[in-house]
């Protein structure tokens, strides 16, 4: 009932899963992704124990057609089961039950499982491989979800659409880097979850995403002067400001007032992204 994509980048060491269905909630059974271990989407009338136990597993120094092996051979329905694994090291299996609907399969390769169930036809899945391959050089997030993409515009799920995910981990890339929880985004019940789960990951990288240091701005001169306006008319400043403490400390208010907490720069700098916020807004 699900078309999914588990990828890795052996640049950034980041892994992690994208996923689409005809299901209320789909990110809430599918993927899951530990950094430094792998990733795993279970699907299919899905056994949720297949994610659990599988990076456990994992962990332990399997590979992934040993982890398959042992999920397969202790589940009683496993021919109807669908589930995809790919590794630290982007080593991947994917299976699909014998009793699954049709269409069913999937591909694995370097990098990336792919597996999908109930679609239209083999094409969601062919798309969803080409697009990932294609897209070799932008981010993790950013494969998988023009993959996902590929795979809707190709035919995706033959009941319809209603549900997509995105979950993807890195050491320490949580807000406040607190753990590997990167980027978990979910369009849980919408008319076109994967157009929506695009927009949801652009408002990420808006509020989270790196700052590189091109993008450091100094607040000086004629600059420092358009920040003043644009608080005042975004009513974060008086008109009549005198000090640039005043001024500096309006800026630092404005970031936590728009939530830009991952964006504070050193007093005295901005980010160039929540200067065109502000330009925009």
């Amino acid at each position: 009932m699900t078309f999914s994509i588990i990828g890795y980048d052996p640049q950034t060491k980041e892994l992690g899963v994208a996923v689409a269905s005809k299901f209320l909630s789909v990110g809430a059974v599918v993927p899951f992704a530990k950094s430094g271990v792998g990733a795993i989407a279970t699907q299919s009338w899905a056994n949720l124990d297949y994610g659990k136990y599988g990076l456990e597993l994992l962990e332990k120094g399997l590979e992934p057609k040993e982890v398959l092996k042992k999920l397969v051979e202790n589940d009683d329905r496993s021919a109807l089961r669908q589930v995809g694994i790919v590794d630290a090291q982007g080593k991947s299996i994917t299976f699909t039950g014998e009793d699954c609907y049709d269409w069913a399969g999937g591909y694995a390769g370097k990098n990336f499982a792919i597996q999908g169930n109930i679609l239209v036809d083999h094409h969601t899945v062919e798309a969803m491989q080409n697009s990932f391959e294609q897209a070799e050089g932008y981010s993790l997030a950013e494969r998988l979800l023009a993959a996902l993409y590929a795979g809707d515009l190709a035919g995706g799920d033959s009941r319809g659409k209603q549900s997509a995910a995105l979950l993807v981990v890195k050491e320490n890339g949580s807000y406040g880097g607190f753990n590997d929880r990167y980027i978990d985004l979910r369009v849980d019940d919408h008319e076109e979850p994967v157009k929506e789960l695009a927009r949801l990951l652009k408002l990420h990288r808006l509020y989270f995403e790196a700052t590189l240091p091109e993008d450091v701005l100094k607040i000086e001169g004629e600059l420092q002067e358009e920040i003043q306006n644009l608080l005042y008319e975004n009513g974060h400043l008086d008109r009549d400001l005198e000090e640039r403490e005043d001024l500096l400390d309006a800026v630092q208010s404005y970031h936590l007032m728009e939530n830009f907490d991952e964006r504070v720069q050193q007093r005295g700098f901005i980010d160039q992204k929540v200067l065109d916020y502000m330009r925009i807004k």
